[in-house]
């Protein structure tokens, strides 16, 4: 079984404030530990909500589009794609097209890439070591 744990957003993650290097430091110890385990599939950040989107599906076949940010985000999450397109407007071309029941809301959140993390690790060493990481990770886990 695979699982997502997803970290709930809080004023920092939703105002763009990225982690302090400590904190990268740490959460890297955490996920070498998960590597080394043979847990660790994938680890990402999420872009604040204020990126995203939601679509919802309508009875009469039309859809919505909401923009982020999105303020009341207690809904459960029963699973995930991860896609790679060139932007946010094909991003949601493509999920627009998904078969969803009536009533169904899609979030559409851009990933951090390891640029993004320059400020927090302006040498880069932090950033090689954790793309590492996650290349070790898929190499343990094959086209799972």
């Amino acid at each position: 079984m695979k699982f997502i744990v997803l970290a709930p957003a809080n004023t920092d993650t939703e105002a763009g404030v990225l982690p302090s290097p400590e904190e990268f430091v740490k959460m890297g110890a955490f996920q070498e530990e998960l590597v080394k385990a043979g847990v660790l599939v994938a680890g990402e950040g999420l872009r604040e909500s204020s990126k995203g989107a939601r679509l919802t599906f309508g009875k009469d076949g039309k859809t919505t589009i909401k923009n982020g940010p999105f303020t009341e985000s207690k809904e459960l999450i029963a699973g995930f794609s991860i896609i790679q397109v060139k932007s946010l407007d094909e991003a949601l071309a493509w999920m627009s097209r998904a078969p969803c029941p009536e009533g169904t809301t899609l979030e559409i959140r851009q990933l951090f890439s390891d640029d993004d993390f320059a400020p927090v690790d302006p040498t880069g060493e932090l950033r090689e070591e954790d793309a590492k990481r996650r290349a070790r990770a898929e190499e343990q886990h094959g086209k799972s």
